[in-house]
């Protein structure tokens, strides 16, 4: 009884990581590789959850080790490893939330049938969300997000073995995309940026980690930090399968791809669920669907601010109270470059998810190899140290993360 307590008081972060993680990558990404690949990149998805888990399970092991956030522990290995991180978030952390509010504003104005333009309600959005993370702080955010990833997580799974009755034959003459084309390796490099979600959210998990344990006021072991972790992880990528087969089912071998207008990407990503369930769906289904973005999007307007005005403190090596005021500075500034970038790109969703999720996966290899070294540091815990397997996983995604994006800029460059 004891056990089950201190593990409910423990489960938080794991949603929060969750929800992150299935708003772009899943219910955009891997629905669109289903619909322009059919099941061919399954082992992609696979793959690429199997050689990302390693370094985020460091996170919740480095801070269920010395109780700290795993920034304090890229201190720890010097200004390097903090400066890496600082300048690689703010460039992604713009780049990700001007993606996320196109793509949330794309679905708003889907379900509202307004007029209103997509650049408008991407800056309601984005206010709705610095409000609610203002007024509710750690509590409204938890609560939040485990209702909005619980929903989604219900609908998607009827509607995946819904779909497996489903028999979508390709149209005469259909060709299927060769992975290995220019086009393709270039999709499937975007498609593992954010596949689960940028590595850099290992910091976010130990961040609210803590702000859980203050929540709380209790304090974890590692085992219970894992489950809470192992939650997290599995629903993210059993999830991102049934978004590849439903995207497969309902759109592969038709000749018809995914608009790069954000209303119409909607219209077409919420009739594969009507194609599937039936007409009555949509009215459940686009405000699900709408609410999964926007927890995304929440949670990156919440992440990145917070995790670099950490960062900030540390490099300055000051303890200082003015770290809220320069939280709130940062997510008004990062929210407004977000915005003007979305001003510019207001028509071309499908670039700008690209464009994001492309960057996250350049920057994977450097996160990966600082968040290795923070576990097996001289002075990191004996007890605590990852298994030999865990750490020749590890080795073996490092290698994983660096070729592909090797594979990458040779494919941009070269071919």
């Amino acid at each position: 009884m004891r056990d089950l307590k201190g593990i409910v008081k423990t489960i938080g972060p794991g949603i929060l990581f969750a929800g992150a993680a299935i708003g772009g990558s899943h219910l955009i990404q891997s629905t669109r590789a289903g619909a322009d690949y059919g099941y061919s990149l399954i082992i992609v998805i696979l793959l690429v959850n199997l050689f990302k888990y390693p370094f985020f399970e460091f996170s919740y092991r480095y801070t269920s080790a010395k109780n700290k956030t795993l920034l304090q522990g890229y201190q720890e290995l010097g200004s390097w490893a903090i400066w890496s991180f600082l300048i690689i978030s703010i460039i992604t952390g713009i780049i990700n939330l001007a993606a996320l509010a196109l793509g949330a504003s794309g679905l708003l104005g889907y379900i509202i049938g307004s007029a209103v333009q997509p650049l408008y309600l991407s800056i309601g959005l984005v206010t709705l969300c610095i409000l609610i993370l203002l007024i509710g702080k750690y509590p409204l955010l938890d609560g939040a997000m485990k209702f909005m990833v619980f929903m989604l997580g219900i609908f998607t799974t009827i509607a995946f073995f819904m779909s497996l009755s489903v028999n979508n034959s390709p149209i005469e003459g259909f060709n299927s995309p060769e992975i290995f084309e220019r086009s393709s390796i270039l999709f499937i490099i975007a498609l593992m940026g954010w596949m689960p979600t940028p590595i850099e959210a290992s910091v976010w998990t130990s961040l609210w980690s803590v702000g859980r344990q203050k929540q709380k006021k209790y304090i974890p072991t590692l085992k219970e930090s894992l489950i809470d972790f192992h939650i997290g992880y599995i629903i993210t990528t059993v999830l991102a399968v049934f978004f590849l087969v439903l995207g497969a089912r309902a759109m592969f071998g038709t000749g018809i791809g995914f608009s790069s207008n954000g209303t119409e990407f909607s219209k077409q990503l919420i009739d594969i669920y009507a194609t599937l369930l039936g007409n009555w769906s949509k009215v459940i289904l686009a405000p699900v669907a709408f609410i999964t973005i926007f927890s995304s999007l929440l949670t990156v307007v919440d992440a990145y601010p917070r995790s670099i005005t950490s960062a900030i403190f540390l490099s300055l090596r000051e303890k200082t109270h003015e770290t809220v005021r320069l939280h709130e500075i940062l997510t008004l500034s990062m929210s407004a470059v977000a915005l003007i970038i979305v001003s510019f790109l207001i028509h071309n969703l499908k670039m700008m998810i690209d464009l994001a999720t492309v960057i996250s996966f350049l920057a994977a290899p450097v996160f990966a190899v600082i968040n290795y070294k923070t576990v097996t540091a001289k002075d990191f815990p004996d007890s605590y140290r990852p298994k030999l397997w865990l750490k020749l996983l590890a080795i073996a995604g490092i290698i994983f993360l660096s070729g592909f994006s090797f594979i990458y800029l040779w494919s941009l460059f070269v071919l």
